[in-house]
């Protein structure tokens, strides 16, 4: 699909949608409770939705209807998965996924989309390969085979925060007190803290004994219950950048005191709209190219900690220097670090490509109610916010869609 966007003010309200991070973590939970949960707000977005499939796969049953999901809990030592767990391109559901797939034994295949099987996997395969366990991946996809063995784990925590807590997720279905032992610098803590809230809300004691150790209590157990999704900060960063860029926009729906790491987004962008701002996205990845794109529009800026933004849906980094550059804007792309210089912008000099990624394509749509512009590939949305472009005629911006 591609989309084009007319220039315009954006004008009103609209409501952030469920927190995909969140709603992951609250559907595996229930998955490992014995009984039948309820959670409301469930988000339709292609990475939810391959979350549902692959726990559905390996035993557990969900059913939605009006966004909320019913889930009935399996026991993933019993699990015997009849197909290939198809992980769409969604990095948690891979990443979360596979320590339940090595509880039961079995064998356990996944497959992806996109990107996905190029992501980084190394810390489960050093992992499996310290335990005697199997790890396969090629032909695109990944077997698993083998059980975890009821000990403490040890592990890296400097590629991505979401191994750990696949891991986090296992840890009290193992039995005894357990404990899991990061062995180096911790990528974005704050998804863990995400993880242990969800836990915690389906009985789990859960706690970090020190900064670098997590210990699971002896006799927690999951336990069903009916809770909702709450708003989804990565997301509102979209809607509420349009309002340094002329927008009078109001995000409804994000609850304060969330433990949610891109909840910064607020700060960075004022940073950003008020001068030139050095800013680290160590802890807050996702918020790149829209940080990026605020620059551009505004006064520059100086972004540290962006090497994993090479490992997403696209290299983000260079996708934004290249779309941005059709605008006039000029990014230094380094290994580490992100420079967006000050430059007058103008309409996009040709067409903007999407790159398969949710992100860049909302990215360049915030950009575009200045300058107008046409986002080939926009369909990519669907991952995270598939109501994005909806939400922006709500705020009175005249998007013309082409194709499916």
């Amino acid at each position: 699909m591609n989309v084009e966007i007319k220039i315009g003010k954006a004008q009103g309200s609209v409501a952030a949608p469920p927190s995909k991070s969140m709603a992951h973590r609250l559907l595996i939970c229930a998955a490992l409770a014995k009984g039948e949960s309820r959670i409301s707000g469930i988000s339709l977005c292609e990475d939810v939705l391959a979350t549902m499939d692959c726990l559905n796969a390996l035993g557990a049953r969900i059913s939605l209807s009006d966004n909320v999901a019913s889930v009935r809990g399996f026991d993933p030592r019993e699990a015997v998965p009849q197909a290939e767990l198809f992980a769409r391109e969604s990095g948690s559901t891979l990443r979360f996924l596979i320590p339940i797939a090595l509880l039961s034994g079995k064998c356990a295949t996944f497959g992806g989309a996109g990107r996905l099987m190029e992501r980084p996997m190394s810390v489960y395969k050093e992992l499996c390969d310290s335990l005697g366990l199997q790890f396969k991946q090629e032909g695109g996809k990944i077997t698993v085979c083998g059980k975890l063995p009821a000990k403490d784990i040890s592990l890296r925590g400097d590629v991505s925060s979401q191994f750990i807590t696949g891991l986090l997720f296992v840890l009290p279905l193992l039995g005894g007190e357990r404990r899991i032992k990061i062995t180096s610098h911790i990528e974005s803590k704050s998804y863990i803290d995400l993880t242990i809230q969800a836990m915690r809300d389906f009985g789990i004691e859960v706690l970090w004994e020190n900064e670098s150790t997590l210990l699971v209590k002896d006799g927690s157990c999951y336990v069903p219950r009916d809770t909702f999704v709450e708003g989804d900060y990565s997301a509102a960063a979209f809607p509420d950048a349009l309002n340094v860029l002329g927008g009078d926009v109001k995000v409804l729906g994000l609850r304060d005191g969330s433990l949610q790491g891109d909840r910064v987004y607020k700060k960075h962008i004022k940073a950003l709209s008020e001068g030139y701002a050095e800013i680290s996205l160590a802890d807050c990845p996702d918020l790149g190219p829209i940080l990026f794109a605020v620059a551009a529009a505004c006064h520059g800026g100086r972004f540290t900690e962006t090497a994993r933004l090479k490992i997403k849906e696209s290299d983000r980094a260079a996708a934004m220097a290249e779309e941005l550059s059709k605008f006039g804007a000029y990014l230094s792309v380094l290994d580490n670090e992100v420079i967006v210089n000050k430059t007058e912008l103008h309409a996009p000099n040709a067409p903007l490509c999407g790159h398969n990624d949710h992100r860049i394509v909302m990215s360049l749509a915030v950009l575009a109610t200045i300058y107008g512009g046409t986002i080939e590939g926009a369909e990519a949305i669907k991952k995270s916010y598939p109501e994005f472009f909806s939400h922006l005629e709500q705020l009175q911006i005249e998007v013309i869609r082409y194709g499916n």
